[in-house]
């Protein structure tokens, strides 16, 4: 079993930069695969960073590469998400996720936060 818990979030101008963190519980944590998604209101839940259990390994959606980056680290059982020049249309709920393999399906995750909202005004 392994617990997410997101932070970071918040109201923030075009242009500017958050950091969202995601604190997980269990042992076990630096096996699994983890991942970032994001979900606006009236759209589907999509992808948006993945990591393996180790960072050399990342990827992105094409809307936010070269701008947000994905790290993690084991020994404090944390994942970040590091979000730079923030525009409108990345405005949603953030969740992180773990699942065992690092993939931009939502199903193939098996452990979600409760998720943290960024807003980004233009």
């Amino acid at each position: 079993q392994v617990q997410l818990v997101e932070s970071g979030g918040g109201l923030v101008q075009a242009g500017g930069s958050l950091r969202l963190s995601c604190a997980a519980s269990g042992r076990t944590f630096s096996r699994y695969a983890m991942g970032w998604f994001r979900q606006a209101p009236g759209k589907e839940r999509e992808f948006v960073a993945a990591s393996r259990w180790s960072t050399s390994s990342t990827y992105y959606a094409d809307s936010v590469k070269g701008r947000f980056t994905i790290s993690r680290d084991n020994a404090k059982n944390t994942v970040y998400l590091q979000m730079n020049n923030l525009k409108p249309e990345d405005t949603a709920v953030y969740y992180c996720a773990a699942g065992p393999r690092d993939t931009i399906m939502v199903a193939e995750y098996d452990y979600w936060g409760q998720g943290t909202q960024v807003t980004v005004s233009s």
